[in-house]
């Protein structure tokens, strides 16, 4: 995907039907409604994905978006949730022991139950954006900045470039993350969901979202001291239990962690749901997911022809 270096972008994190919102942070930003598209007169938007489920207005978001990327005044790549739309509408193929690439559990339709609930009187709607999800890329590489969903595996990147150079996938390639553990499962899980490690000894937790998960998100990115604890490598909003969190790390999972280092471009990612005044992780990474669904913040960094992040670029509003 070609991008103009010398223009200015603005990176937003997860939206999540969060509509309202989001057009309060486009007017901050100093975009305005011409012809029914969002727009500014020398900059584009940068979507991380994430703009269906859960919220309120996910219709009326995924218009705003997909309006904004049809007339070129925005790029969008893909999040998890987009890929769970496209997964739970896609046939396994034979053999996977699926009749659907995400199969159609209780828990899953609990996921997209909000977004399915708001497109049914309007069918149509949804399957041409079900079609569109398909164009979105899994990553955005300008160069001197990055973007993926939730983590930069550069080995699974640099496979899926030699088949699919964009990053844009096709019905073949989704077909194939049915069968887990392959290539494309990898793939998806890795970019859009990051680095989940299981909790010790069958634990589990209720995180805040109401789902009982025994796996927890880790941290992707190089620290100044090698992590000891499995508190070290937490990096989601709920805390682990105080037992689990003081335990020691086996070797296995430090051998699986991605040091994402310093000298790496800039790096923008979202879905990690994260609380309290929006700033970098450090000076080329920033997640821009602060929980706008969850009464938090809708967070953009404006990207100029800076090489490290600056604090004072980070803009936001309260989520409404």
């Amino acid at each position: 995907m070609w991008l103009d270096s010398a223009r200015g972008y603005d990176v937003v994190g997860d939206i999540h039907g969060c509509a309202a919102t989001l057009v309060r942070l486009l007017e901050q930003l100093g975009y305005r409604r011409i012809k029914g598209i969002w727009q500014h007169p020398t900059r584009q938007m940068l979507f991380l994905g994430d703009i269906i489920d859960r919220g309120p207005q996910i219709r009326e978001a995924l218009h705003l978006v997909h309006d904004m990327v049809d007339r070129g005044q925005a790029h969008c790549i893909m999040g998890n949730h987009e890929f769970y739309a496209l997964a739970w509408n896609t046939p396994a193929p034979a053999g996977s022991g699926k009749l659907f690439v995400r199969e159609h559990t209780k828990r899953h339709a609990r996921l997209q139950a909000e977004t399915h609930a708001q497109f049914v009187a309007h069918p149509y709607d949804w399957k041409d954006f079900v079609t569109w999800f398909h164009s979105l890329p899994l990553f955005l590489d300008a160069g001197r900045f990055r973007l993926v969903h939730a983590l930069w595996d550069q080995p699974l990147i640099d496979t899926l470039r030699s088949s699919y150079p964009d990053g844009r996938i096709d019905r073949t390639f989704l077909q194939q993350a049915a069968f887990q553990g392959s290539f494309a499962d990898q793939v998806f899980n890795r970019l859009l969901r990051g680095i989940n490690l299981r909790l010790p000894h069958g634990a589990s937790q209720v995180s805040s979202d109401g789902y009982i998960r025994s796996f927890f998100r880790s941290k992707f990115w190089e620290e100044e001291q090698e992590p000891e604890t499995y508190g070290d490598l937490v990096f989601q909003p709920d805390a682990l239990p105080e037992a689990i969190a003081n335990e020691p790390l086996p070797m296995s999972y430090r051998a699986s962690l991605m040091r994402y280092d310093r000298l790496q471009p800039i790096l923008f990612v979202g879905h990690y749901w994260r609380k309290g005044h929006p700033t970098m992780i450090r000076p080329n990474v920033a997640c821009l997911d602060y929980s706008a669904v969850n009464g938090g913040k809708l967070v953009a960094y404006r990207l100029d022809a800076e090489d490290v992040l600056l604090p004072n670029k980070f803009v936001w509003v309260n989520a409404v």
